[in-house]
């Protein structure tokens, strides 16, 4: 399993599976290898909202962006 966290509080926002990285892995930029963080806004939710979301996944987005305009959030594996 893959734990999401809010990366500016450090605050977990929920697990999601291999499959459900992957789309996030797909769909955005990574800088690099090592990179496990992501900028999401609600255009990012809805570009992954398209069908190749799981609705779990796309819950814990929504969730992780809240009222904000934006968030940065990281993943690590358990």
């Amino acid at each position: 399993m893959i734990d999401l966290y809010d990366d500016a509080s450090n605050q977990l926002i929920g697990t999601m599976t291999e499959a459900d990285l992957q789309v996030l892995v797909d769909a955005l930029e990574e800088e690099s290898l090592d990179d496990h963080d992501y900028y999401i806004t609600a255009a990012t939710i809805d570009l992954v909202a398209d069908g190749r979301a799981t609705e779990h996944m796309v819950t814990l987005l929504r969730r992780a962006l809240g009222e904000k305009t934006g968030v940065d959030i990281r993943w690590e594996r358990k």
